[in-house]
C-alpha cells in the first residue's frame, strides 16, 4: 500500500512496489496521504514514485470486472483523485521510475511536472488496443495537458514512450538516469515548495476549471 514520508519540505508518496493499479483500498490509502499534505502548514511540495518495474498500471481491472455493479462509484472515485491531484494547492512532481499505463498516465499527466527514468520503461495510454475508450473526464485531461498532435498520437495509437521519446513529445519534462529520477523530482519539487496555499490552489482550480468540471461530472461518468 502507498506510503507518506517527508524530506524536508517535500512529502514523498510511494506508491507501492507493485502494479499499483487503483484498487478502493489503494484509492483510500493515497487520499488519506493527500489530506495529511493539505492539512499540513507552511511550505510543501508533493513528489509521488514507486518501487520496481512499474510506477502504475492504472484502474485494477480485476476488481472492476468483479465489481461491475459498482463501476460507476468506482470510475467516479478514479476521477476525483485526478481532479483532486490536478487542483492540489502544492506543486506535485511524479517521478515515473518505471512502466505508466492507462490511468496511470494520466494520474502523471494530473501532476504539475514529470520526471522519467531515461533508459527503461514506457509511457503509454493503450486504451485503443484494449477497447476501453476513454471516459470524457479523461479525455478533457489529456488534452488539457498534452500538445494537440502529441494526444492525438498517445491516445489514437497507444505508442510506447520511452524517456527519451516522452521528453521530446512533452509527456515528460526531464528524462534522467535511473538512479537520479527520484533525487530529480525532490530537487523539482523543494525548489517550489514555497508556493503552497490556497493562492496556488485557486490558480490551478481556474486553469483547469473545464477538465475539473468534467471530472467530477455527475451521473454517469462513462458518458
Amino acid at each position: 500500500m502507498p506510503t507518506l514520508d517527508r524530506q524536508d519540505d517535500v512529502f514523498v508518496l510511494d506508491l507501492g512496489d507493485g502494479e499499483n493499479r487503483f484498487h478502493p483500498d489503494w484509492l483510500a490509502s493515497v487520499n488519506a496521504a493527500l489530506d495529511k499534505v493539505e492539512k499540513a502548514e507552511g511550505p510543501r511540495a508533493l513528489v509521488t514514485a514507486a518501487t520496481g518495474k512499474f510506477y502504475s498500471n492504472g484502474l485494477d481491472l480485476d476488481w472492476l470486472f468483479a465489481h461491475a455493479d459498482q463501476q460507476e462509484d468506482y470510475v467516479s472515485g478514479v476521477q476525483e483523485l485526478l481532479a483532486r491531484t490536478l487542483s492540489l494547492p502544492v506543486i506535485t512532481v511524479a517521478a515515473l521510475q518505471g512502466h505508466t499505463f492507462a490511468a496511470g498516465a494520466m494520474f502523471s499527466l494530473a501532476h504539475d511536472f514529470r520526471v522519467m527514468r531515461a533508459d527503461r520503461g514506457y509511457w503509454c495510454l493503450p486504451e485503443a488496443e484494449i477497447n476501453i475508450p476513454f471516459t470524457p473526464g479523461m479525455s478533457a485531461l489529456i488534452q488539457a495537458r498534452l500538445h494537440p498532435r502529441t494526444a492525438h498520437e498517445a491516445m489514437l495509437t497507444a505508442r510506447r514512450y520511452g524517456g527519451g521519446d516522452a521528453l521530446d513529445a512533452g509527456l515528460v519534462d526531464h528524462a534522467v538516469a535511473e538512479d537520479s529520477v527520484h533525487a530529480k523530482a525532490v530537487e523539482l519539487a523543494g525548489a517550489q515548495a514555497g508556493k503552497a496555499g490556497p493562492t496556488l490552489g485557486t490558480i490551478k482550480s481556474r486553469m483547469y476549471a473545464p477538465v475539473l468540471d468534467t471530472l467530477r461530472t455527475k451521473g454517469n461518468p462513462l458518458g
